[in-house]
């Protein structure tokens, strides 16, 4: 005979398989439609009214924070390997650890659009109409606090440290978000040559170029 925590147990498990194929449709309609990606669409995606589709998330913002853990889940363990991957040295990781950014929101540019991107506010559906950055801030304050951990695991920083991994963690994520987003929208070089410049710039070439940053006007 069944217990109630057993039948509990059988509950919450069925709901968290449901809640996993609801996001895996999700899924598949923002590869397809980006930040324009409705509630409408996912939901007949999934084979459901609207309505149970609310059931589990509450609104499009609920969607887009369980959509966001999701992905920025995947992409903090990418990162995490990379770090940790074997290299000759640390630039090398650096330059690693770039490029797995970079490579993630080029191979997947409309989930990436989805999250940092508004969709036109005059095709949303009303219950659409909810902001956007609001909503990436915090995936982006996770990301550096993340790498600020790792760097403070990995990187002896001595007095201070954890301070200064906290900077540098935020500093390398707004970084990567910034020229990450300028490069997806205009492609104005190859993704390899964009980490190596990104690495020079980490590595501390623009202290050692010639010194034309003091000119008036700077």
């Amino acid at each position: 005979m069944r217990t109630g925590t057993s039948q509990r147990d059988d509950q919450r498990q069925t709901a968290q398989q449901r809640r996993k194929e609801l996001l895996e449709a999700a899924d598949r309609v923002v590869l397809r439609d980006g930040p324009e990606a409705s509630m409408n669409a996912i939901a007949a995606e999934a084979g459901i009214t609207k309505p149970i589709l609310y059931r589990h998330f509450g609104d499009k913002g609920g969607l887009y924070r369980a959509l966001a853990k999701r992905h920025t889940d995947a992409l903090l363990a990418s990162l995490r390997a990379a770090l940790d991957a074997p290299a000759d040295d640390r630039r090398q990781r650096v330059e690693a650890t770039l490029d797995t950014y970079l490579a993630a929101i080029e191979a997947r540019p409309q989930v990436y659009r989805f999250l940092m991107h508004p969709a036109d506010h005059g095709q949303q559906e009303p219950e659409q109409s909810f902001d956007v950055g609001h909503h990436s801030a915090p995936l982006l304050r996770r990301l550096g606090e993340e790498l600020a951990t790792v760097i403070a695991e990995r990187v002896e920083l001595g007095p201070g440290g954890e301070e200064v991994a906290r900077v540098w963690g935020h500093g390398i994520v707004g970084m990567m978000h910034a020229a990450g987003d300028w490069w997806l929208r205009e492609r104005p070089c190859a993704r390899g040559q964009l980490v190596h410049h990104l690495t020079d710039l980490l590595w501390g070439r623009l202290a050692l170029a010639d010194d034309r940053l003091g000119a008036p006007g700077f």
